[in-house]
């Protein structure tokens, strides 16, 4: 999976917006969805937060709670590319988002199955 800023250099004023990109390797399939998690700061030992998914097929989307209202998941099938618009970012927001090219969302949360982008450092400066 390959990651990609679409705008901006991943370092923004809190309050302001940034989009990434992931294109996977793998065709899109309708049942198979894409997530994406984060590395927050000072947790390196702990696991990738979940932030939102999207399925290929319908592009049903969820999001993590404090992602609902400010991030924006879509798809574009034709370029096996999925893109997490954020807006309105808050410095909590900071850190290495991991795209995950199957994913899954069930009790509440989102789980990592397959395999993972490079990392994009986020960081939203107060």
């Amino acid at each position: 999976q390959v990651q990609r800023i679409e705008d901006g250099t991943g370092s923004v004023q809190a309050g302001g917006s940034l989009t990434l990109s992931c294109t996977t390797s793998t065709d899109p399939t309708r049942d198979v969805a894409v997530g994406w998690f984060r590395q927050v700061p000072g947790k390196e030992h702990e696991a990738r937060e979940f932030v939102a998914v999207i399925t290929w097929g319908g592009g049903r989307a969820w999001y993590t709670d404090s992602a609902k209202g400010r991030f924006t998941l879509s798809r574009d099938n034709a370029k096996k590319t999925v893109y997490l618009k954020m807006d309105n970012l808050k410095p909590e927001d900071t850190g290495v988002y991991y795209c995950n090219d199957r994913a899954t969302f069930y009790n509440g949360a989102g789980h990592a199955l397959g395999r993972w982008g490079q990392g994009t450092q986020v960081t939203v400066s107060s």
